[in-house]
């Protein structure tokens, strides 16, 4: 599967994500503090175990930082 995750191409040997299998894969470790939105729509946190991949979606994943 091909995928697109923030303005970059990546290829997975899988034939189906969820989004939680998604993060998994790409960030392994601290999870906490993450958005994730599929085709300019925010996906909620509740939702990353069941919402789908599909291969021409275009995902953008943003981790919160802090600053003053």
């Amino acid at each position: 599967m091909e995928l697109k995750i923030n303005n970059q191409t990546k290829q997975f040997a899988i034939d189906s994500l969820t989004v939680q299998a998604l993060l998994d894969l790409e960030i392994p470790i601290k999870q906490n503090g993450i958005a994730v939105a599929i085709n300019n729509t925010v996906i909620p946190k509740s939702n990353w175990n069941s919402h789908p991949i599909q291969e021409t979606d275009d995902i953008l994943i943003i981790s919160a930082t802090q600053g003053g």
